[in-house]
């Protein structure tokens, strides 16, 4: 089968090994929240899947398919970038966590119209939820676990062998799987401040029942924004918590994701 060479020889073999194993890491990184932020730069991302590609020719012995460019070649690189993908989706769905927690909690305090534009994404999305979303970063950057992140991404490597390796339907089915426990997670941070503020509105119904000339609008949005604000204060130790909490759990999942 004829192939495409520049005339560059062992140089070019080289090459293309380079470019076919920085498929994968390019699309982890792609689908990661934070690498893929639209704050970092294209040519970062590149480098440090260049550099992290040199890294895994040198320690492991990675097969490339003698054609590149042919039809099996391109099946192969369709499984890298698939297993890249839900590499990275799998941190994607833990940090959405928070931002559905924010949606919530700010919908309770009446601040679901402050949004900001998110760095990650460029869409919008509620204020508190950028909060919520900056502390995960620094929480998971400050434990290490992009690093650990990083290293699970090599050791797919090995789990998935290239040109060999498919994310089989029960991989599929284990990443969907990850989505309740998105949802139990925000639950779980939403909850103490949702409670606090469901009283604050019980107790401004029951005046609005009990002192009709009080206008309702006026006494309940100020006192929901205080008292959300109180208990976000009140509750960030438990924030903290819940955040290594999560930190750790993306990891678990990434580990698990390669042991089936």
């Amino acid at each position: 089968m004829n192939t495409l060479t520049f005339g560059f020889g062992a140089v070019e073999t080289e090459l293309w090994r380079l470019l076919f194993v920085m498929t994968r890491i390019g699309a982890a990184l792609l689908a990661a929240p934070f690498f893929s932020a639209a704050a970092v730069p294209v040519q970062l991302r590149v480098g440090v899947a260049g550099a992290i590609a040199v890294l895994v020719i040198t320690w492991l012995p990675v097969q490339v398919p003698p054609a590149v460019l042919s039809a099996s070649g391109i099946l192969a690189l369709l499984a890298e970038v698939l297993i890249g993908l839900a590499l990275g989706f799998v941190l994607q769905l833990s940090f959405a966590a928070p931002v559905l927690a924010a949606e919530q909690i700010g919908g309770a305090m009446g601040m679901s119209i402050a949004t900001a534009s998110d760095p990650v994404s460029g869409a919008h999305s509620p204020a508190l939820g950028q909060y919520f979303t900056v502390l995960l970063t620094v929480v998971f950057l400050g434990l290490g676990g992009h690093l650990t992140w990083l290293e699970l991404v090599i050791e797919s490597y090995t789990a998935f062998p290239p040109g060999a390796a498919w994310l089989s339907p029960d991989h599929l089915r284990i990443i969907v799987g990850f989505g309740s426990d998105m949802f139990v997670a925000a639950v779980a941070i939403a909850l103490p401040v949702t409670l606090v503020l469901l009283l604050v509105q019980m107790a401004a119904g029951v005046l609005s029942r009990s002192a009709p000339s009080l206008n309702l609008f006026s006494l309940g949005l100020p006192a929901g924004v205080l008292a959300g604000m109180a208990a976000l204060i009140a509750v960030a130790p438990l924030l903290t918590d819940q955040f290594n909490e999560l930190s750790s759990q993306m990891i678990e999942q990434t580990a698990s994701l390669l042991k089936r």
